[in-house]
């Protein structure tokens, strides 16, 4: 009884270790934790403070207010929370966000979905080109870094917390916090005095290679005003999936150095429809077991600088290199789930430099922030592109011999191709806004935001055969586009995306908050905006430059010069009748071919303070995604028939908005020890975008489109348990239920019916983590965590032409995905050819199978040294994350198999 009297006094009163790495607790671990002889209760958990939950300061009203005291749905972790999930990137902390879902088809080459908002995007080989613009923001700080189809990926070190707000963020953080807003925020410089460290990890992946990571800071006040912190990272992440031999006999071909008959069902990759014979790309020099890397490396420098009590400068600088090899999704028509065919060897380099500045002041009673960065990124991919010869009524030019009369000496040549892309990119934002003090009844945020985004993209293909087409290329020798040189260009080159891509944007935003009692306030919000997308360019067949600004003088003879050789059977007459009746829009463009768009955004909600630790609120807001240009706009559909009959691809899609309505509820309960936040909502989206891609009976390039409209509901809602001083348990779930309420009338029978479900969100996701801590003799602390999640079924894309894929892959390999299908419709309109039993196919959509992951770690630390234990997808689950058609024939992105590991790190202060 002596001994716990004296824990009684002692218990909340040890300080916090320090933070731990790493995850979460299965249930065989609680149930096992009952017999771990502790040594003393003393309370050692980061998250308990003063016997409560923590609550975590956040700025997503940009003022820093209390997680639980803002009438915002807004999820985040902390810095020691991060390290206690071992989190290095958004995609790992996605996992605990059953809100958000991360698509993609690898590291540097993802989208960010929010609430089940979500349509089909670019494939990554043309998102510089054609990609929608994001539904979700994302910033680093205060600066937005967002980019179409491949969202910055930033490496997780030193972070302060990472901010997701849920629903339309408009009004505050403008253009693609459509369906909302996630922020990461670093630690910054701290005058507080010297501290610094490491961590390092070393972890062995099931049938994969070795992975490794080391990650330091420092931070130094160098005087009483100025402080300086450095971050210097590099991570190696070993790869899983194998590059396997294309042999013949097992369904995924041969390859032949001459024309030889051979039987079709035996091959790889084919060309031709009819029975002409095929010969098989070669991969046998690419043969590689664990062949697809990533690579992370970069620091990051900022110096802080107080001018007096008021003022202060902060200045920080990021670089970071991303570099991967290889494909990071296997072929379900092969054996396992880590084998996949390549003829291509495949790379991605991804650099940035990010320099940020925020000066902070207070002028008489505001408080006045000033924020800006430029960021600069360059992309250089290789991407095996032997898969277009899958594509269906093209795909036979480039690559079969039909010039002779004799069908014995009719034969189709090696398919294998590429794409490679150099990307540039650079974007400059200002910010400057104006703060009221917090003590008043009434607060108002006000600021106005500039942004200039440019991408300028040189994208060459080799489609073609070149011992069939050796002069091909020749059309684009000396051709001088936009960003290239003028040539000549590499003659295995046949196709060439030469692109600049400008999009600036001015608003004015604000939000006022006012008191209407002690405990209810209201708040409205608006931002004005105005932005002009400025798309010049060129393609091996259209002059993008010329045909966007015919379109927007509608002068005759420059539409008349700017129609496609493909357009040969068309007349500015008919082009015309389409603008004069509205089946073209084209009133965004001026005389200069620039598309501007400008609206008002709203924003309003009311939140009742009920008693200190509970708050419920209810909110309406918007958002929005800015209109695309299309490069083939105006354009007439190649099947001009059924459907498709007077069809003409948009010249531009136009601005798809979301309206959103929900209520919420914020509370602590039974004296701080359980935290329940939860939130309903329903939203609709009206002109929802999609990227369509048809060349059987559309284009054979890519275009942005309006699907039409859809309607959103759901819950959201996590729950903290501080089970005791020691066991910290979480849980997270969201609900959702999706679906189309309107359809344009061209895409019945190829998009997804009306009532049907968005792609990419499940109905049901959730998951549960707990973390234990424990005292152990000597003065060390010990801790386990452990974590499920569940993400149930989703559909993959808003295309139906799963059974066509499935048809094209059982043609090609002979066999097919074993994939599950959602048959939504009796026959797919999107082929206008029978399939082999000369029936029409049904429409559906692949299903990315439901799964379950969980993990565990244990580990000790003493004295800022900490020593982890760990161990991911303990069962070895093979999850479908996605579902990739750029080959179409479908691969799937897989995570990561079972991986055991060892961290260790060390902290000074």
């Amino acid at each position: 009884m002596e001994l716990i009297n004296k824990l009684e006094k002692t218990i909340f009163t040890q300080p916090q270790m320090q933070t731990f790495h790493k995850r979460k607790i299965t249930c065989a671990v609680l149930l096992a934790m009952a017999s771990v002889p502790v040594i003393a209760a003393e309370s050692t958990a980061p998250e308990v403070k003063n016997n409560k939950i923590e609550t975590i300061e956040v700025t997503a009203t940009k003022r820093t207010e209390s997680i639980q005291d803002i009438p915002v749905s807004v999820s985040a972790l902390n810095g020691s929370s991060l390290e206690n999930l071992g989190i290095d990137n958004f995609q790992d902390y996605v996992e605990f966000l059953p809100n958000v879902v991360f698509q993609g088809t690898g590291p540097g080459q993802n989208e960010i979905y929010i609430r089940g908002a979500a349509t089909t995007q670019a494939n990554i080989a043309l998102s510089s080109v054609t990609a929608l613009q994001p539904s979700v923001a994302f910033y680093l700080d205060e600066q937005p870094v967002s980019m179409q189809g491949r969202n910055l990926d930033i490496y997780a070190t030193d972070m302060e917390r990472v901010e997701v707000l849920p629903g339309p963020q408009g009004t505050l953080f403008g253009a693609s916090s459509q369906s909302g807003t996630v922020r990461m925020i670093t630690k910054k410089p701290d005058h507080s005095g010297v501290s610094g460290g490491f961590d390092s990890s070393v972890s062995f992946t099931r049938g994969g290679e070795m992975s490794n990571s080391v990650e330091a800071y420092f931070n130094l006040p160098v005087s009483d005003d100025t402080a300086i912190r450095a971050v210097v990272y590099n991570q190696h992440q070993g790869g899983w999936i194998d590059n396997v031999l294309n042999e013949p006999g097992t369904g995924n071909g041969s390859y032949q150095s001459s024309a030889v008959v051979i039987d079709r069902v035996s091959n790889g990759p084919l060309a031709d429809p009819t029975n002409t014979p095929t010969i098989s790309p070669k991969n046998d020099a690419l043969v590689e077991d664990d062949f697809n890397d990533a690579t992370y490396s970069g620091v990051r420098f900022g110096v802080h600088h107080n001018f007096n009590e008021d003022w202060s400068l902060l200045v920080q600088h990021t670089a970071q290199t991303l570099n991967t090899d290889g494909v990071f999704s296997y072929d379900p028509n092969l054996e396992g789930e880590s084998s996949t065919n390549r003829f291509v060897p495949e790379d991605n380099q991804d650099e940035f430099g990010l320099t940020t500045w925020t000066l902070e002041g207070r002028l008489a009673k505001l408080d006045v922030v000033y924020t800006g960065g430029y960021l600069d990124r360059n992309i250089d991919s290789t991407i095996d592109y032997t898969g277009y010869t899958n594509a269906g009524l093209f795909s036979a030019f480039y690559t079969c011999e039909y010039s002779s009369a004799d069908p014995a000496d009719q034969y189709c040549a090696d398919p294998t191709k590429w794409y490679k892309e150099k990307t540039e990119t650079s974007r400059n934002t200002h910010e400057l806004r104006f703060n009221t003090s917090t003590d008043n009844s009434w607060r108002v945020t006000a600021g106005v935001f500039y942004d200039d985004q440019t991408l300028a993209s040189v994208g060459k293909f080799k489609m073609a055969n070149t011992e069939l087409f050796p002069d091909l290329s020749t059309v684009l020798k000396g051709q001088d586009g936009i960003n290239s040189d003028g040539g000549p260009y590499s003659s295995e080159v046949s196709f060439v995306n030469d692109v600049n891509h400008q999009i600036k944007q001015v608003a004015v935003f604000g939000q006022a908050e006012y008191d209407l009692t002690d405990s209810v306030t209201a708040t409205l919000g608006a931002r004005w905006y105005q932005i002009e997308d400025i798309y010049k360019g060129s393609t091996s067949t259209v002059d993008v430059s010329s045909r966007v600004k015919a379109f927007g003088t509608q002068d005759e003879g420059l539409l008349e010069s700017a129609l496609l050789e493909t357009d040969k059977n068309d007349s500015v007459e008919a082009v015309m009748a389409a603008i004069d009746s509205g089946q073209l829009e084209v009133d965004l463009l001026d005389g200069d071919g620039v598309l501007t768009v400008d609206d008002v955004i709203y924003k309003a909600s009311v939140d009742w303070k009920v008693n200190d630790d509970v708050l419920l609120f209810t909110t309406y807001s918007e958002g929005f995604r800015p209109p695309v240009t299309n490069r083939v706009g105006g354009g007439k559909a190649t099947s001009n028939e059924g459907a498709f009959e007077n069809f003409r691809i948009p010249v531009y899609s136009t601005t798809d908005t979301l309206k959103n309505y929900e209520v919420g509820m914020k509370g602590d309960f039974f004296d701080g020890v359980l935290r329940v936040n939860a939130t309903g909502y329903y939203s609709e989206i009206t002109d929802l975008q999609t990227s369509r891609y048809d060349p059987t009976n559309i284009s054979f390039l890519q275009f942005a489109d309006n699907v039409g409209d859809a309607e959103i509901r759901g819950i959201d809602g996590d729950i903290t348990w501080l089970a005791t001083d020691d066991l910290v348990i979480n849980g997270a779930f969201s609900l959702i239920d999706s679906e189309l309420t309107r359809l344009n009338d061209e895409l019945q029978g190829i998009a997804p019916p009306v009532g049907s479900k968005l792609p990419y969100s499940a109905d049901l996701s959730a998951n549960v983590r707990a973390r234990y801590y424990f005292q152990l003799p000597n003065g060390w602390d010990g801790f386990v965590n452990g974590s499920l999640s569940y993400t149930g079924d989703r559909l993959a894309g808003m295309n139906m032409g799963a059974y066509a894929l499935e048809d094209a892959t059982n043609l090609i390999y002979g066999t097919g995905t074993g994939l599950s299908i959602e048959r939504e419709a009796d026959v797919y309109s999107g082929v206008n050819y029978p399939d082999r039993n000369g029936e029409d196919f049904a429409g559906g959509r692949y299903i990315q199978d439901s799964y379950v992951l969980g993990n565990v770690s244990v580990g000790v630390n003493h004295d800022g040294w900490k020593v982890e234990l760990y161990v991911d997808n303990v069962t070895d689950e093979h999850a479908v994350l996605y579902i990739d058609n750029q080959q179409y024939t479908p691969k799937v992105v897989t995570n990561r198999p079972r991986t055991v590991g060892m961290r260790m790190s060390y902290d000074f202060y």
